[in-house]
């Protein structure tokens, strides 16, 4: 019988969002392969220092606790087979249970997302991160130089998310920035029994209800909304999770205020935000993804 990902929660994650590599990746985009794969190679026996992604990785797979496996992580890396040897041994030295990757020596690999049926990519390269969400796949651009999550919480793993045009829908951003923040208020409050559509990390966080109400594990899960809006748009945002039946454990609506200290305070294991500003400044806080999507992410021909 083959064996099936199906019904399991994937994530598909590069070698520089799991390892620090950021010394060799600074000789490949130079564009000798060679000399980087040479380099990997004399560091084979050197195992890797986390990346910012792998406090992450290692509560994911901690799910697969008692035999149960609920949960996969699969390498999707740009780097060359060879180099890939270093990343594996890298993967054993740091005890995590780690048995499939893909490496493409270059070529960008989101393409293998949906023979993963993926949930997650993290990756630190924008172009396939971009490809990514642009095929309907959950992504985010790794900040690789984000703090490390935070040891407060080992039996659980924390997850915050922005809203507009990450969990939901960039529909509501459009009108802030066209119009302004009044004309924004104005339309949320009109449509506040209307749900917003999804946002490419809508089916994440139902992935994430979905495992914890499995049940069957040790590993504790708690999510959060960390969002610029404020009374009386945060009705349209909680009624869209009520429509979704699905449920977030904490929410913030800040009204514009920095985002960061209240990261600090919930210490997720990952932030996910579509806004450049709002990531530099969470990475200062915790491991920090930008959602490279929506109006302010668009690129102009």
């Amino acid at each position: 019988m083959s064996i099936s990902l199906q019904d399991k929660l994937v994530v598909a994650i590069s070698s520089r969002a799991l390892f620090d590599f950021e010394e060799e990746n600074r000789l490949f985009e130079l564009g000798d392969d060679r000399a980087y794969m040479a380099l990997q190679m004399q560091r084979l026996e050197v195992s890797a220092e986390q990346g910012c992604a792998l406090p992450l990785v290692r509560k994911l797979l901690a799910f697969n606790h008692g035999g149960a496996h609920r949960v996969e992580v699969v390498i999707l890396s740009r780097n060359d087979p060879a180099s890939g040897l270093r990343v594996f041994r890298s993967i054993r030295h740091h005890g995590l249970h780690i048995e499939r990757g893909v490496f493409t020596r270059g070529r960008t690999p989101y393409s293998y997302l949906k023979a993963l049926g993926a949930n997650l990519f993290l990756s630190a390269n924008e172009e396939d991160v971009r490809s990514a969400l642009e095929a309907g796949f959950p992504a985010a651009l790794v900040y690789p130089d984000s703090v490390h999550a935070a040891q407060s919480h080992p039996g659980e793993m924390r997850i915050a998310f922005d809203g507009d045009a990450v969990l939901f829908s960039d529909e509501a951003e459009r009108v802030f920035q066209h119009e302004g923040l009044d004309a924004f208020q104005d339309h949320e409050s009109s449509k506040a029994d209307t749900p917003l559509m999804p946002g490419p990390f809508k089916s994440l966080l139902q992935a994430l209800n979905a495992l914890r109400r499995d049940g069957a594990h040790e590993m504790g899960i708690r999510t959060a909304l960390v969002t610029a809006r404020s009374a009386p748009a945060h009705e349209r945002a909680v009624r869209t999770l009520m429509a979704w039946d699905v449920e977030v454990d904490e929410a913030m609506f800040l009204g514009g205020l920095d985002k960061t200290p209240f990261l600090r305070a919930f210490e997720p294991d990952f932030f996910f935000d579509d806004q450049t500003r709002h990531c530099e400044s969470a990475a200062t806080a915790a491991p920090t993804g930008q959602v490279v999507h929506g109006i302010a992410n668009h690129r102009t021909p």
